[in-house]
């Protein structure tokens, strides 16, 4: 259980048990007195209010920068009698919309809370409502922890549109798929349990050139580079001694890259591959052999230049299941890349039918 998970003593709480006693003390039919609780509470809140709209053009820019779809875990208050207490709910979301959803909420509540206060004090005559306000109003806005990290940890983590900086900032206390583990329970939006499946490699950063090999250093970089990757310098590099070098942490192969990440010339670059030896049946420390890496990422032309140039369906690559039991055909279908399942059906339906029209041959023939 992380530290913003556990059960704590809220540190308003300390300060509003004695201030609420102080306020019962105050004369509420003195003039000099209300008249300065309504110049603190107004400039409390005035500050509050103009921190609250700050807050809404930060959720804005966050859901419109390209770390909005980043998908997040944010963990659920834990509760002092917990049954499990080492057991976290989290909530599974997108970083853009749940910041926005955050902001806006924080906002409606404010606004909701000026009001009650106002409308006790103007109709009904009170005064502690706007005593307990002007003192604890900042610390009810900095125990949001969107409006605490925005406010207090250095403005917007999405002017760089860096995930890299998101993690570190952890604006809402999150998670990333990666650091999900097994004792974390997992709901959606609605609180219905989300089965999470195989999460996609991310990013490795590399701490310097002792940190792993020279070529392995190349490998990750074409990876990190996706769909704009240079694969000239990779395949320059690729010989027959080293075309079927695994990564140190993962266990990938070059063929399993180039085939998953659909940049220009990977198609060409398998045959080349294939001509100096590369095994398409290599699998990583995950069981995903390159078949897989192609149907997970949704490149079709890797998963059709894997199939054709190895001739896939005689190795009976998409029958090999990785070690949670699934072929390239069950992540096609689990990550809706609809062309790349349709393909892969059309090639085991094709291969069937013609072993089908085959034995029936020879039964034929056994019979004259």
């Amino acid at each position: 259980m992380t530290d913003e998970n556990k059960p704590k003593l809220p540190m308003k709480l300390i300060v509003m048990v004695p201030l609420m006693f102080a306020m019962r003390k105050l004369d509420g039919d003195d003039p000099d007195i209300i008249f300065k609780l309504r110049c603190a509470y107004g400039s409390v809140q005035a500050f509050i209010l103009i921190a609250v709209l700050y807050l809404y053009l930060v959720a804005l820019n966050i859901s419109k920068s390209k770390c909005a779809n980043t998908k997040i875990y944010v963990g659920q208050a834990a509760q002092p009698f917990n049954p499990e207490p080492d057991k976290v709910k989290y909530t599974e979301c997108y970083l853009g919309p749940y910041a926005l959803s955050t902001a806006l909420k924080l906002a409606g509540s404010t606004v909701f809370g000026i009001i009650m206060t106002c409308g006790l004090h103007w109709y009904k005559g009170m005064i502690i409502g706007l005593g307990m306000q002007s003192v604890m109003g900042p610390f009810n806005l900095l125990e949001n922890a969107f409006a605490k990290a925005i406010l207090m940890g250095g403005g917007t983590p999405a002017d760089d549109g860096d995930e890299q900086t998101l993690r570190k900032r952890r604006i809402f206390g999150e998670k990333y798929r990666d650091e999900v583990s097994d004792k974390d329970e997992i709901v959606d939006g609605e609180g219905v349990p989300v089965k999470l499946g195989k999460q996609k490699p991310l990013k490795i950063e590399k701490e310097g050139k002792g940190s792993v090999s020279s070529f392995e250093t190349l490998l990750l970089d074409t990876w990190d580079e996706g769909t704009e990757a240079d694969i000239a310098p990779l395949m320059k590099a690729l010989k027959k001694d080293n075309i079927n070098f695994k990564t140190s942490a993962n266990g990938w192969t070059p063929l399993m890259i180039m085939a998953a990440i659909g940049a220009k010339g990977s198609s060409d670059a398998i045959k080349k591959m294939k001509a100096l030896g590369a095994k398409p049946t290599a699998t990583d420390k995950e069981g995903w052999n390159a078949l897989h890496w192609a149907a997970f990422h949704g490149s079709l032309d890797g998963a059709k230049s894997i199939m054709t140039v190895f001739d896939g369906m005689r190795l009976e690559l998409y029958l090999v299941k990785d070690l949670e039991g699934k072929t390239a055909l069950d992540h096609a279908e689990g990550e809706k890349n609809d062309d790349i399942a349709s393909y892969l059906k059309t090639k085991i339906d094709s291969t069937i039918s013609k072993d089908t029209d085959a034995e029936q041959e020879g039964i034929r023939k056994r019979k004259k």
